[in-house]
């Protein structure tokens, strides 16, 4: 499974200002960038999301008609626990790399990519693996928006 790409998922909804706004709104980042469209245009070309908004745009809601199963983000981390057993996880590290920026009406897709399993490891937590997941981001034109890597650490108590 290592450097394949899996779990592609295409964003069941566009960018949009609206959540833009309301993100914004919510931690009062009064940033004019994301809510001037002179400023952004002067700066970026035009308006865009805040880059932190990059993993908004595929997580998939927690309800959804006609969904049958449980859509988990980040699918490989659960997927290593159950191959190794390990029933407890905690992330340990998380990086976010920015490329192109990301603009209303674009639809994001993202695949996860696994980089690295450990040999077993004995921590003050317990015995398990560590593991880096990369999610890399591109837009409706196949531009790379951003990587997000994870490493996370599944263990026994």
């Amino acid at each position: 499974m290592i450097g394949e790409r899996q779990y592609e998922v295409t964003g069941k909804f566009p960018v949009e200002r609206g959540y833009i706004w309301t993100s914004c709104a919510s931690v009062e980042n009064r940033n004019p960038l994301f809510w001037d469209d002179d400023v952004a245009e002067a700066i970026t070309g035009g308006p865009i999301a805040p880059p932190t908004m990059l993993s908004v745009w595929f997580r998939p809601h927690h309800w959804a008609p006609g969904r049958t199963e449980q859509a988990l983000p980040l699918q490989v981390h659960f997927d290593l626990k159950e191959q190794y057993g390990l029933p407890e996880a905690v992330m340990t590290d998380n990086t976010i790399v920015f490329y192109e920026p990301i603009r209303p009406g674009d639809v994001i897709t993202s695949a996860q990519v696994l980089k690295s399993v450990s040999d077993e490891k004995t921590t003050k937590l317990g015995t398990g693996r560590f593991w880096v997941i990369d999610v890399e981001y591109t837009n409706q034109n196949g531009a790379l928006v951003g990587v997000e890597s994870y490493t996370g650490f599944g263990y026994k108590r």
